[in-house]
């Protein structure tokens, strides 16, 4: 899945950067900011114009402002989330 299809609210783990997608400044800023594969990010809001842009993404306490065209180059696996089980109960 590519992060701009990501979900919002939803946390992901990045598998893969395209860096040829990505001018050389770009892919600085992005490593910069901590947007790299390992990283865990999470989608917080998407613009209202034109293809949605930007898209906010949560990278541990920061939030970063990307165009859409950068997402569509970052591979990203969505992480689960375990809310509808309470801590120490069993799902069956």
């Amino acid at each position: 899945m590519l992060l701009d299809q990501l979900p919002k609210n939803q946390s992901a783990h990045i598998d893969a950067i395209d860096w040829s997608a990505l001018s050389e400044s770009e892919g600085q800023r992005l490593r910069a900011l901590g947007i790299d594969e390992g990283a865990t990010v999470e989608t917080a809001h998407r613009g209202v114009f034109f293809g949605s842009d930007p898209l906010a993404v949560r990278v541990g306490r920061m939030m970063v402002a990307l165009r859409r065209a950068h997402a569509r180059a970052i591979s990203v696996t969505p992480l689960e989330t375990h809310m509808d089980t309470p801590a120490g109960a069993e799902s069956v």
